[in-house]
C-alpha cells in the first residue's frame, strides 16, 4: 500500500481530535451519497417513462415503413416487393394508402386522416393494446367497416351500435373532369360504419383506419399506395431494414419506429438527459462539501504534517494524502448511493409503492434500471470529485512551504 494511500485511510476512519470534523466529513460523504442515490432513482424513473411512451407508439406504429424517396405515392407491383413480402423474418406486410378527408355525421364535421390497410395486417394486434372500445374487425365478406381515432369519435359523437351510425368520408377527386359544372361532381364521398375506437395515442388520435379497397375506391387511386407497413419476427431489427433496403434500392427508403417519430423520441431522450444535467449539478454542489472537509482535516493534522516535513518528505505526498483521502470519501459515497439508489427502484419495481394520481395511465411510477446508466452516474461522480479533491489538496498543502522553518 502506497504511504499516501495508508495515511489517507487511517485519517478517514481514526477519530479526529475536534469531533466537528468527523461531522464534516460525514456531511461530505452522505452528500455524494444522496446525490449518487438521486441520479440513479432519477435516471431509472425516466427510462420507466421512455419505455412507457415508445411502448404504447408501437402499438401503433410500424416496425418498418417503406416510403418513396420523391413523391407521396408509388405503384406496390414492383417485384423488389413481392420478394421482401416473401422474406421468413416478415410476419405482417401490408399496403397503405392515406390521404386527408373530411368526414361527417349528423352535420357534425372534421378533417381526419385516412389509412387504408390490408384487412390481415391487424390480425397479430390485440384488441385491449390497439382500441379503447370495439374490435380490430374492418372487413366482414363484403362490408367494409372503420376503426375511428378518439378526436374523431369525440368530434363526430359517432356511436358504434346502431342502425344510424354510418360516417360519410369526402374527398376532392384527384382525377375529376376540369369541364364538369357541378362542384359536387369533383367530391367522392363513401359512408362506412364505425367498428372500434383506437386507444388515445398522440399523433394518432385523427385516424379513421379502413380497408385498402375501400380507401383507393374513395380516393380514386386503383393503382398507387403511400407505403408498406411491415413487423417482423427477428430482434436484429438492424440487420432486417439493411435487407429490406438492399431489396428495394435507393427508389425508397425504408424507416424504423425512430426514424418515422424523430421528434418523439428524441424529445423523451432529450427529456431525460436535461434532467440529468440538472440533478448532477445539484450533485456537484454536494461534492463540494469535501473541500470543507479535507480543509478541516488539513488544520486538525498541521503537526503531523509538520512531523513528516521533517522527516524529509516534501508538498506532493502530503497533498496526495488528502487527494486520496478526498477520493475515498467519493468512492464510498456514490458506492453506497448506488446502492441504495438501485434497490429503491428494485423495490418500486416490484411492489409499486410511489403511486401515481387518479386518472393517469399507470397505478405506480414505472421504472426501468439500465445498468450502464449506473456506470455513467459512477463515472461522472468520481469524475467530479476528482477535479474537487485535487484542488482541494492543491489549496489546503499550499501552506506547507512554511513548515520546515517551524
Amino acid at each position: 500500500m502506497k504511504l499516501p494511500l495508508f495515511f489517507a485511510k487511517r485519517y478517514l476512519f481514526s477519530k479526529k481530535s475536534v469531533n466537528a470534523i468527523n461531522i464534516i466529513s460525514t456531511i461530505s460523504m452522505v452528500g455524494v451519497l444522496v446525490s449518487t442515490a438521486a441520479l440513479v432513482i432519477v435516471l431509472s424513473f425516466y427510462n420507466g417513462l421512455e419505455k412507457f411512451i415508445l411502448s404504447q407508439y408501437s402499438i401503433f406504429s410500424p416496425e418498418y415503413r417503406i416510403e418513396p424517396t420523391s413523391g407521396k405515392v408509388f405503384s406496390g407491383k414492383d417485384e423488389v416487393f413481392t420478394a421482401v413480402r416473401n422474406l421468413p423474418q416478415i410476419t405482417s406486410y401490408s399496403e397503405v394508402l392515406e390521404d386527408k378527408v373530411l368526414a361527417e355525421y349528423h352535420h357534425q364535421q372534421f378533417v381526419g386522416r385516412l389509412k387504408g390497410v390490408e384487412s390481415s395486417s391487424l390480425q397479430h394486434m390485440s384488441n385491449g393494446d390497439m382500441l379503447l372500445e370495439g374490435n380490430l374487425s374492418i372487413q366482414q365478406d363484403s362490408t367494409y367497416f372503420a376503426i375511428l381515432g378518439t378526436t374523431v369519435q369525440a368530434n363526430l359523437q359517432i356511436p358504434l351500435h346502431g342502425i344510424d351510425n354510418s360516417v360519410m368520408l369526402n374527398i376532392p377527386d384527384k382525377h375529376a373532369s376540369p369541364s364538369n359544372i357541378n362542384p359536387l361532381e369533383d367530391i367522392r364521398s363513401r359512408a362506412i360504419r364505425p367498428s372500434g375506437i383506437l386507444g388515445y395515442q398522440p399523433g394518432f388520435e385523427d385516424l379513421i383506419i379502413v380497408p385498402l379497397d375501400f380507401a383507393k375506391d374513395l380516393l380514386n387511386e386503383h393503382d398507387q399506395i403511400s407505403a408498406i407497413e411491415i413487423y417482423a419476427n427477428n430482434d436484429n431489427s438492424t440487420k432486417i431494414q439493411k435487407e429490406i433496403q438492399g431489396i428495394i434500392g435507393d427508389k425508397y427508403t425504408v424507416k424504423n419506429r425512430e426514424q418515422q417519430n424523430p421528434t418523439l423520441y428524441k424529445t423523451v431522450k432529450s427529456e431525460k438527459w436535461i434532467v440529468f444535467f440538472i440533478v448532477t449539478i445539484i450533485g456537484i454542489i454536494a461534492i463540494f462539501n469535501i473541500i470543507g472537509s479535507l480543509t478541516m482535516l488539513v488544520i486538525d493534522k498541521k503537526q503531523d504534517m509538520v512531523v513528516l516535513n521533517s522527516l524529509g518528505t516534501n508538498n506532493n505526498l502530503i497533498q496526495n494524502i488528502f487527494f486520496y483521502q478526498g477520493m475515498m470519501i467519493a468512492m464510498i459515497g456514490s458506492f453506497v448511493g448506488a446502492v441504495i439508489g438501485l434497490i429503491f427502484c428494485l423495490l418500486q419495481e416490484r411492489y409499486g409503492f410511489v403511486k401515481t394520481g387518479e386518472g393517469s395511465l399507470f397505478e405506480s411510477y414505472p421504472v426501468d434500471v439500465r445498468y450502464m446508466d449506473l456506470v455513467l452516474i459512477f463515472v461522472t461522480v468520481m469524475i467530479v470529485s476528482t477535479i474537487v479533491s485535487y484542488m482541494a489538496s492543491r489549496l489546503n498543502v499550499k501552506g506547507f512551504n512554511g513548515l520546515k522553518s517551524v
